[in-house]
């Protein structure tokens, strides 16, 4: 199975990805902060990444852009998992190079459907 990167500064979301994401079988890695989430996922090459948008620091946007336009991360997915529902907020996410966007409270089957397209 795959290793999924959660990045989330709230604990409770951070904790409810987590369980989605092994209860499927996936093993994860957490980061706290947009700026953890890129030294994270540079230490950890995850086959993917669940970014929050909304963090201190670095936001998801900012750290997805990090990941994405980075040679030695460029090829791993991220999925931005957020609040901000506006369609104005998923074409800037798709900007900084998210391949995916689901808005919180993630439906499970919803969430797994789009990291099972994303990871083939």
């Amino acid at each position: 199975m795959a290793k999924i990167l959660v990045v989330d500064d709230s604990p409770t979301q951070l904790t409810n990805l987590v369980k989605i994401v092994e209860a499927h079988g996936h093993t994860t890695v957490t980061a706290t902060n947009g700026m953890e989430g890129v030294d994270v996922a540079k230490a950890e090459m995850p086959d993917l990444v669940l970014m929050d948008v909304v963090m201190p620091e670095l936001n998801g946007f900012q750290a997805t852009r990090k990941i994405t336009k980075d040679p030695a991360t460029q090829h791993i997915p991220v999925v931005l998992v957020t609040t901000k529902d506006q369609h104005t907020d998923k074409v800037w996410g798709e900007r900084q190079g998210a391949s995916g966007y689901v808005v919180k409270p993630p439906q499970e089957n919803e969430l797994m459907a789009k990291i099972n397209e994303l990871l083939g």
